[in-house]
């Protein structure tokens, strides 16, 4: 696979290098932050290898790839754009759009996703010392039975531990810089709020807390361990504090007093008030949530099951990250939690949907689709699921929720509760405690189980295939029709392309943009134009028409796409001076007239003519490039072999 390529490419059908501010990436999804959001072009996108879906929220253009390519395509976007991932200018723009419930959503999902890898490996290990130190074998653990893993056991108990005792400087961190701060500082003062010097908030109630008497006032020495809220509070006045100082200290000055003042005063607030009041705050939202989900039992568990996908779809489920880490902390008054369990269930619902869709379908596309997003739900990511397959096709996707529902209210009857978060699918036992294994296998079980079936019966019932497959037929005979009829003509317009311009030809080696030179988006030509009329360079089928009209696709029957890109940098233009004389889906025969440009008026405005002629998806076949000094459109300058 060519990431380079479909870096490219993405950058291309989003509107080009100058209509993207920011690119990051979470496990499954490239997340661009778009200048001119009517400048992507979703089909173009959704053709792009590797990509299973694409949709836009809020003002983020979101490109589904799934996990580990979406790493890999994201650093070579990253690459040819020249930027980083720090992107908190951008982000402080764009947390002024949306409602306050979208805004404080995305805040949270900013905050905590950066962390959750560190979360989840000290949750796993949590899993595995759960297996050595449970009483699983006639009230004797792994340890009891074989001593010599005691050390082991013990050492991984520590590992396990650190992240969630030392969570204030995770978050402090992460926090800080979101709002603004130096995310050095805010570590620091997440290392203060768990100093060993303070008494452990493990142990409130067990141990009497020091007492600092300054100038006769007392205040507490408790530690923030395992904490959420506080940490977020304090972060965002330290950054506050920092950014007003900033302002008013002279600069020679600045490096010295802003980070003492900062801290100092921070510090203070965090024991003195904001400590004390928001760690009850949280404590007291924890509690809620269990009591809540407790009280209602399996019908609490079934409409959170139900609930949990179409929440998914809103990215809400990025907020339950900062409770469901509190629920966890505080394992020893709440059980653990309830949402670790309730993603699992939704997650293989997912999985067995879109599995059950790979064994029902003929699409072959979409069964390509299917074992790879299917397994990955199964394993805990469903955006390649949910938005390449169920909510695609619909009823998969109330299959799943209704899995789920049943799957979670089985759970939520027998009490089976997360003790560590991790990878919440099938590997999700590990983060419970193995007298609930039984129970969550079972729960696995029918969500997946009522999952698959409902898929089956709604595929039936709904003819689901049919209307799958109603656009794909007249294509596919078309084409047959094209091949028998027209076998000559057919094979002309596969192997030889001719000049869409006058001009002067090159190999697209030597164009003056280093995107296209490094042939990236295909092999193809640079032509310096004579005049701005582009034309039919083969026979085909308009596949693509970008909005501001300065690119062109063409399909040629054989399948074979090409690619005309009228200037450099013309994109900036928003259209002014092209003008288009076909629509997409038109059929085109070589000599046509496609789109015209002043270029005058592109020299004018600072860009470049030079247009690019390139072969997208050969199909296999090798391409042979012709340059020429004067050329026009019965000059042949390519051949496919």
């Amino acid at each position: 696979m060519d990431y380079a390529k479909i870096a490219s490419q993405v950058i291309e059908h989003v509107g080009g290098k100058q209509n993207i501010k920011s690119v990051q990436h979470c496990a499954t999804r490239l997340r661009l932050q778009l200048k001119d959001n009517d400048l992507r072009n979703e089909d173009a996108v959704s053709d792009i290898e590797g990509v299973k879906g694409v949709f836009l929220t809020q003002s983020q253009f979101q490109i589904i790839f799934g996990s580990g390519l979406v790493n890999l395509v994201c650093d070579e976007v990253q690459k040819q754009l020249g930027i980083s991932v720090d992107t908190s200018a951008d982000d402080e723009k764009e947390e002024k759009k949306g409602n306050v419930l979208q805004r404080l959503v995305k805040l949270l999902s900013d905050i905590f996703v950066p962390i959750i890898p560190a979360i989840v490996a000290g949750g796993l290990l949590m899993g595995v010392n759960n297996i050595l130190t449970a009483a699983m074998f006639s009230g004797k653990s792994v340890i009891d039975l074989y001593p010599q893993f005691k050390g082991l056991a013990t050492a991984i108990n520590m590992f396990a531990s650190a992240p969630f005792a030392f969570l204030p400087v995770l978050i402090g961190f992460s926090a800080t810089k979101k709002f603004g701060g130096n995310p050095y500082l805010g570590a620091a003062m997440g290392m203060i709020m768990v100093h060993p010097d303070l008494l452990s908030a493990y142990s409130i109630g067990i141990a009497k807390a020091p007492v600092w008497d300054i100038f006769g006032f007392k205040i507490q020495a408790i530690g923030y361990q395992g904490t959420v809220l506080p940490v977020l509070a304090v972060a965002f006045i330290l950054a506050t504090i920092e950014k007003k100082l900033h302002k008013v200290t002279p600069t020679w000055l600045d490096n010295l007093t802003t980070p003492l003042i900062a801290i100092m005063v921070t510090s203070f607030l965090t024991f003195i008030c904001v400590g004390p009041v928001l760690r009850e705050a949280g404590n007291l939202l924890a509690d809620g949530i269990t009591w809540v989900y407790n009280t209602l039992g399996f019908v609490g568990g079934g409409l959170f099951g139900l609930a949990y996908a179409p929440i998914c779809l809103t990215g809400m489920h990025h907020s339950f990250i900062a409770i469901e880490t509190q629920l966890i902390a505080a394992k020893a008054t709440t059980g653990g939690s309830f949402i670790f369990t309730t993603a699992s269930m939704n997650n293989v619902a997912q999985g067995a949907a879109v599995l059950a869709v790979l064994f029902l379908t003929k699409n072959e596309k979409m069964k390509s689709i299917c074992s790879a997003s299917g397994v990955s739900a199964l394993l805990g990511i469903t955006e390649p699921a949910m938005f390449g397959v169920t909510l695609k096709l619909k009823y998969p996707f109330y299959a799943a929720i209704i899995g789920s529902a049943v799957g979670n209210a089985y759970c939520a009857a027998t009490g089976v509760l997360a003790q560590a978060l991790g990878a919440a699918g099938l590997p999700g036992f590990l983060s419970m405690l193995p007298k609930d294994y039984l129970n969550f296998v079972i729960g696995l079980l029918l969500s997946m189980g009522v999952s698959a079936v409902l898929t089956a019966v709604f595929w039936k019932k709904f003819n689901i295939e049919g209307e799958d497959h109603k656009a794909e037929t007249p294509v596919k005979e078309e084409v047959k029709e094209i091949e028998v009829q027209e076998p000559a003509d057919t094979t002309e317009e596969t192997n030889e392309l001719y000049a869409p311009m006058k001009g002067e030809v090159l190999d697209v080696a030597k164009s003056a943009d280093p995107a296209f030179a490094s042939k990236a988006m295909g092999e193809g030509v640079a032509i310096n134009p004579s005049e701005g009329i582009v034309y039919a360079p083969a026979d085909g089928t308009i596949s693509l028409i970008f909005p501001t009209k300065h690119a062109m696709g063409i399909t040629l029957n054989s399948g074979v796409e090409l690619l005309i890109h009228a200037g450099i940098d013309t994109v900036k233009m928003n259209g002014e001076g092209f003008e288009t004389f076909v629509e997409t889906g038109a059929k085109v025969k070589k000599g046509d007239k496609l789109l015209s440009f002043d270029m005058d008026l592109v020299k004018e405005k600072g860009y470049k003519t030079q247009t690019m002629f390139l072969v997208a998806d050969a199909k296999g076949k090798e391409v042979e490039v012709v340059e020429a000094a004067d050329a026009d459109n019965n000059t042949k300058i390519m051949n496919l072999k």
